[in-house]
């Protein structure tokens, strides 16, 4: 039987509170609202997004849809979560509900609350969306995430991806804003 030190016990202990407070804060985030409050904040966060990136209404425009996720709520120490409700939306349609859920584990500490918004760029995306009931991300179809930092013009020589993935509006202090290790869930609020 192998016998820890004090301080790594106390670091375990710490981390153990840390992932159930975390989970409890995600699973708080992630209770549905109304099908009519997701949708409206979907729709406000996609025009705020538009509003801030050029490259995101000329992607909007070319969309089949676009799954828009107001906010995401991810945190972790050691292990992490993450979860947020969205919408996704057809030429200003709701075409349905989903939930973003995710968990990690490795070198990670913080919390974060920030939005995602997916263009679905053809048929081959929506279709695995709604066919699937989501998707996993690495599954499916192919997903470029574009950041802030990141000066790319996207024109019509580069709407070769399925989806365009765009993190913003973020508060907090976690790096990490990557669909990496998530599943998206299609959800049924009231």
């Amino acid at each position: 039987m192998k016998i820890f030190s004090r301080p790594a016990l106390a670091g375990f202990a710490t981390a153990a509170l840390a992932a159930m407070a975390l989970a409890s804060l995600v699973g708080s985030s992630a209770e549905a609202r109304t099908a009519l409050q997701i949708t409206q904040q979907g729709k406000d966060t996609l025009r705020l997004l538009e509003a801030q990136d050029p490259r995101a209404r000329g992607l909007s425009r070319r969309a089949r849809a676009v799954l828009v996720f107001p906010s995401i709520i991810k945190g972790g120490f050691i292990f992490g979560a993450q979860s947020g409700n969205g919408v996704l939306l057809a030429h200003g349609k709701t075409r349905g509900y989903y939930n973003l859920s995710g968990g990690s584990w490795g070198l990670q500490a913080g919390a974060q609350d920030f939005s995602y918004v997916l263009f679905l760029m053809n048929d081959r995306a929506l279709s695995n969306v709604e066919s699937n009931s989501g998707f996993s991300a690495g599954t499916g179809p192919s997903v470029v995430v574009i950041n802030k930092s990141a000066q790319t013009a996207v024109d019509t020589s580069m709407i070769d991806h399925d989806v365009y993935a765009f993190p913003f509006n973020g508060k907090g202090l976690m790096a990490d804003l990557t669909l990496q290790g998530t599943k998206i869930s299609q959800i049924h609020p009231k």
